[in-house]
């Protein structure tokens, strides 16, 4: 569903992404893993077309796109095979709109329906995310951010992508929250096939939602493989850091000792 070759992103002298390379079959899930600055979310940008490829290309299901500024209905068309989520459900929905209007609004836009076709392709997707009739009709501010996440995501699979990048999407949500949206991305992957692409510096989150993992750092892959065998038995000394750096239960942060005279 998504083949990715030689991508590249340079920013002056600065080099953001490096030969980065993977496939992503249909109904598949990858996690991209990395601290911050490793180029996951670069990388995540560049296939959603939001950041133009220094160069390398990748292919949507077969389609093939290069570097290169696209327009009109092209630039709609490949909008609807790949969507995006991102850490902030808030910053991506209008404040002024409810729930309902929101979806319908995603709707019209990448698929031609009007009427009450509309108003049952919202209530299908609203259904699937868990949104009930008194959220549909609530302003974003009116509602918790496990429940703006549920309709980010029911915006995005409103143009029935065949891949959705999730960029840090559960970051910002309590544990038992994640849970549920982790739970929920299962569920729409097995039931519409949709490919996901897991950008997230959460190695506890990546077993609960993906098949397979690749590990950046400063730009470049430096492992991938199945979850189970890169989180399992690491190869390299980066990635052993990065599962090291997992807070374990019952971990307590250290103090400092206090100096003479705090």
């Amino acid at each position: 569903m998504l083949e990715v070759r030689g991508l590249r992103k340079v920013f002056g002298d600065f080099v953001a992404v490096d030969d980065v390379g993977f496939t992503l079959p249909e109904g598949g899930s990858l996690a991209v893993v990395g601290e911050s600055g490793s180029g996951k979310s670069t990388t995540a940008r560049m296939i959603a077309g939001l950041e133009a490829p220094s160069g390398g290309h990748f292919a949507v299901a077969g389609e093939r796109r290069r570097p290169g500024r696209v327009r009109g209905a092209e630039r709609r068309a490949r909008a609807r095979q790949v969507q995006m989520v991102f850490q902030d459900p808030y910053s991506s929905l209008d404040r002024r709109q409810r729930v309902r209007d929101a979806v319908a609004e995603a709707v019209r836009l990448h698929r031609p329906a009007k009427g009450t076709a509309v108003d049952e392709r919202v209530a299908e997707l609203l259904g699937m995310v868990g949104v009930d009739e008194r959220q549909a009709a609530s302003l974003p501010r009116e509602l918790s951010g496990g429940q703006r996440q549920r309709v980010a995501i029911a915006r995005a699979l409103a143009a029935e992508p065949r891949v959705l990048i999730l960029d840090e999407a559960v970051a910002a949500l309590d544990v038992s929250i994640q849970a549920q949206i982790l739970n929920l991305l299962a569920h729409v992957r097995e039931n519409t096939g949709t490919a996901l692409l897991f950008i997230t510096h959460d190695l506890a989150a990546v077993p609960h939602i993906s098949d397979e993992v690749l590990v950046m750092r400063a730009g470049r892959v430096v492992e991938q493989g199945p979850v189970a065998s890169v989180l399992g038995a690491p190869r390299e000394a980066y990635t052993r850091r990065l599962i090291e750096s997992v807070p374990k239960p019952g971990w307590k942060p250290r103090r400092r000792p206090r100096a003479e005279g705090d």
